[in-house]
């Protein structure tokens, strides 16, 4: 039986996979410690945009924090997948005209409450890996992404 195969991504890779999931983990600091969430995204203009409440990841964003985010589609059966990182400060959107063209991108929170606050982390730092079964199409076969 063949292995899998690992290779490394490409970032516009990276990014046009983003575009096919809707969730992803994002890594700030709260209270001088990492934590990690899990929150639902778009990416707009080659950044990841995270829709908030307030709390610790809007204050990552206010105080220009650097940030991590990850996202993956892994299927431990056929031991495929990927996973993408993106690395870079987090910015709190606050020009109307962008909150407006990033706000018509989202769909329904999954969690209640309002999200009133839209988070943007630069992709300043961008990477992704590919495990790839020998008898499966890989990223940018025909059908394969």
């Amino acid at each position: 039986m063949k292995g899998s195969e690992l290779g490394v991504l490409t970032r516009r890779q990276c990014l046009d996979l983003l575009e096919g999931v809707r969730v992803g983990r994002l890594v700030f600091t709260e209270d001088a410690l990492p934590a990690v969430q899990p929150v639902n995204f778009r990416v707009w203009h080659d950044d990841v945009v995270i829709r908030v409440a307030g709390g610790p990841k809007l204050i990552a964003a206010t105080d220009r924090q650097v940030v991590a985010f990850e996202a993956d589609e892994l299927d431990p059966d056929l031991r495929s997948g990927w996973s993408v990182t993106i690395v870079g400060h987090a910015e709190h959107i606050t020009d109307v005209d962008e909150q407006v063209q990033v706000a018509g991108t989202f769909v329904q929170p999954w969690a209640e409450g309002r999200r009133d606050h839209f988070v943007r982390i630069r992709s300043e730092k961008v990477t992704g890996r590919q495990l790839r079964n020998h008898a499966m199409p890989h990223y940018g076969a025909a059908g394969g992404g």
